[in-house]
């Protein structure tokens, strides 16, 4: 199986690689000069990209000629809080191009600019979007489903990623720039994106999709280049790939060689007093390189060599209180890119959300780790990108052994096709092979389609089966089949998920087995007449319902009823009522010492919490939470929040307590972190994070810094430590201890 996985891999890649690239599509009819825009009675919106011989200076200042003889793009449109009216702060865009680049501009008015809300610097961080921002996305294949996101605040910070069938992925990173200045009306941005950068059709004239999103969030008011839905929301509505523009005047330069090597150095010293035998300040030098290189201009292929993961941060820690196991996301560079081409059956992973329920088909931190600990990566290739209606990802990652994990030397392969249809729907194969040196193969394989059957209705099914040598072929199936209209006003939603006994993706992720999972959900969100304070209420109602799989046996059922309100504000008040039925198959150990018995309870709960925007200096989320619990009671409180010191100095607190009463054990959790962020620039950054747990007596520091010194090239600094609180003549007892450099290089040919 693990050659026959390997020959179709390759044979995909070679044959995708090896076809002509389709022609760009027709160009329809846009802006005639000097105009940069055209806006059709249908909702169709035009823009046109103007090249230039000499390109604009990158300052973000905007007094360059070319913003005084190009007319702007403008007239922008509300999606929030009055949709499709105008913005009330105007924004003006300019499209450039030359040779080399895409320049985008963008003149930002604000009529009151003392208010604004700039608050971070860090790249890649969601926090961007609760500030003063301006995101461009375009789609270079004008499928109106996929495509690339850039964006930036007053600040200059730097945020990309993907989009993947209409979902934004955090599992991208680009070589762009931005520069950003102020003036007295407002803030001004100059981006520059080299075509190197993206991915997109053959040589010449282009067609793409486009759009524009301004957010000004001292008003908590979001606008757009082209209409958008209120139901779409405001989170993923940029993604929208369908109700985007059109971008024409474009030309795409000659076919480079597309080339990119990244050699890294690493060096860590560690030390580890758990181990047996224990360890001092070992030294552990290596190198390798990434190799990146473009089969076609839409067909990339990845190499990795000696593979090292030492600036990655730390995990959050996580309280537990169920039998199930804990989901933490993958953080690793080489993974992360292109993991939204292996979602699967509507599980949209790679912006660090747990699945829930549903189990993950490929899911790529089960490579390079085992039992919590680092296993040496050796070598590694990856194929992906887009020919014609087809997305494609292939995966072959080789792993050494580690004897101190028991792990042994295993190869994991993964593939992955998709081919769209109709407008926006697609259907799909994935694939994944495990074979260690020592143990058993696991195979897994699976079809599904995703069916966007209107602007707010959708259907998600799969089917998957995984094959074990030595194992039962019984139970080993899993399939899922959900239907949704999600309105503004109105939704409703319909979920059926079975996974069987020995179901077992060993390059994936189930947190449940042996369940069969039914769920409705309700929803009804009116708005006021005069949103004055109040911009929108929630009723919401779900029933879920869990037996065996063979539903002979009831596991859980839990109903719930919510009501929301959004404030104006960017505030959020929330209470929810949920009465749960759970059978307890077997005895587990929720804290040590305290033992659930293997049986049915029936427990409620009470839940309310309160969010604060980030335009307040101290923002955040306060849940507090009180109810039965296996025949007890629960009491938590949880905080998690943002205190911002200045613009480029914040700290982010977090606090989880549970008291918890049961009539076997009466326990206490207590989990507070705490990071400090400073970040003299947008490529610059340094955090610490300090974690203490109650429960392990554990307490856990880190501090990393991360310099982009030259766009995707960088150097990390990364120090950390375990030790345990118990109290002892040494306490706190340091358990382990490493502190890393690595220095990577980027080298574009």
């Amino acid at each position: 199986m693990r050659g026959w996985i390997r020959r179709l891999a390759l044979a995909i890649s070679l044959a995708l690689a090896s076809s002509a690239d389709a022609q760009p599509l027709q160009s329809p009819e846009g802006p005639l000069a000097p105009d940069t825009v055209r806006r059709n009675d249908d909702g169709t919106v035009v823009v046109r990209a103007v090249r230039v011989a000499r390109p604009p200076v990158l300052d973000g200042r905007l007094d360059d000629e070319l913003y005084l003889t190009t007319a702007a793009i403008d007239g922008f449109i509300q999606q929030e809080p009055t949709e499709g009216a105008p913005a009330t702060e105007a924004t003006e865009v300019w499209l450039f191009y030359d040779d080399r680049n895409l320049y985008i501009a963008a003149r930002c008015f604000d009529s009151r600019p003392d208010l604004d809300v700039v608050t971070e610097l860090r790249r890649d961080q969601n926090n961007i979007t609760q500030n003063e921002n301006f995101t461009v996305v375009v789609d270079t294949f004008h499928d109106r489903r996929n495509g690339f996101f850039f964006q930036t605040n007053a600040l200059g910070a730097l945020r990309d990623q993907s989009i993947v069938d209409d979902q934004l992925s955090t599992s991208w990173n680009g070589v762009w720039n931005v520069r950003t200045a102020s003036f007295e009306q407002g803030w001004t941005l100059e981006m520059v994106i080299p075509f190197k950068t993206l991915r997109y059709l053959g040589v010449g004239a282009q067609v793409w999709g486009i759009n524009f999103r301004r957010i000004v969030k001292w008003k908590n008011e979001f606008s757009y280049l082209t209409p958008m839905p209120r139901a779409f929301g405001t989170g993923n509505a940029i993604a929208r790939m369908n109700n985007a523009g059109i971008l024409v005047g474009l030309e795409t330069p000659g076919q480079s060689k597309n080339l990119e090597i990244k050699p890294y150095g690493a060096s860590t010293l560690t030390t580890d007093n758990t181990a047996r035998p224990a360890f001092s300040n070992k030294l552990s030098p290596n190198v390798g390189f990434d190799f990146k290189y473009g089969l076609t201009r839409s067909i990339i292929g990845d190499l990795t060599v000696n593979t090292d993961f030492a600036q990655v941060e730390e995990d959050v820690q996580q309280v537990n209180l169920t039998r199930f196991n804990l989901f933490f996301p993958e953080k690793r560079d080489f993974f992360l890119e292109g993991q939204g081409i292996f979602s699967f059956g509507g599980v949209s992973f790679g912006n660090g959300g747990s699945p829930g329920d549903l189990p993950i088909m490929f899911f790529s931190r089960r490579i390079g780790l085992a039992n919590g600990q680092a296993v040496p990566v050796a070598a590694g290739a990856r194929v992906t990108g887009r020919q014609g209606p087809y997305s494609i990802g292939a995966v072959n990652i080789e792993t050494r052994s580690k004897e101190a994990v028991a792990a042994p030397a295993t190869n994991y392969t993964a593939v992955r096709i998709k081919r769209d249809f109709l407008r926006r729907s697609n259907v799909g194969f994935v694939g994944t092979h495990l074979e260690p040196t020592a143990g058993n193969r696991n195979t897994l394989l699976g079809l599904d389609s995703n069916l966007f059957l209107y602007s707010n209705v959708t259907a998600n099914i799969y089917y998957s089966r995984t094959l074990t040598s030595g194992m039962t072929n019984d139970g080993t199936a899993s399939y899922r089949g959900r239907f949704e209209y999600a309105g503004d006003r109105y939704g409703i939603a319909t979920d059926h998920l079975l996974v069987g006994r020995h179901f077992d993706p060993q390059v994936g992720f189930a947190r449940r087995l042996d369940f069969r999972k039914t769920v409705v959900e309700t929803r009804f969100s009116p708005r006021p007449r005069v949103p004055r304070v109040v911009r929108k209420y929630y009723y919401t109602t779900s029933l879920e319902y869990i037996t065996n799989a063979q539903a002979t046996q009831l596991q859980n059922r839990t109903l719930s009823a919510q009501f929301q309100t959004d404030f104006q504000s960017s505030d959020q008040f929330t209470i929810e009522y949920t009465r749960d039925y759970e059978l307890i198959p077997q005895q587990f150990t929720i804290s040590p010492g305290v033992v659930v018995p293997a049986r049915a309870f029936d427990y409620q709960a009470l839940r309310t919490s309160y969010s604060l925007g980030q335009q307040r200096a101290v923002s955040g989320r306060l849940t507090a939470s009180r109810g039965s619990f296996y025949d007890g009671t629960k009491t938590d409180a949880i905080y998690t929040g943002r205190m911002v010191l200045n613009s480029r100095t914040a700290i982010e607190p977090g606090i989880t307590i549970n008291w918890v009463r049961l009539p076997f054990g009466d326990f206490t959790t207590r989990l507070f972190n705490s990071r400090v962020i400073l970040t003299p620039t947008p490529r610059l950054s340094i955090s610490s994070l300090l974690q203490y747990n109650a429960i392990p007596h554990s307490l856990s520091t880190s501090i990393r810094m991360r310099w982009e010194y030259r766009p995707a090239s960088e150097l990390f600094i990364v120090y950390s430590d375990g030790r345990n609180t118990l109290p002892t003549p040494a306490s706190p007892a340091l358990q382990s201890r490493s502190f890393a450099v690595k220095v990577t290089r980027l080298l574009r040919f």
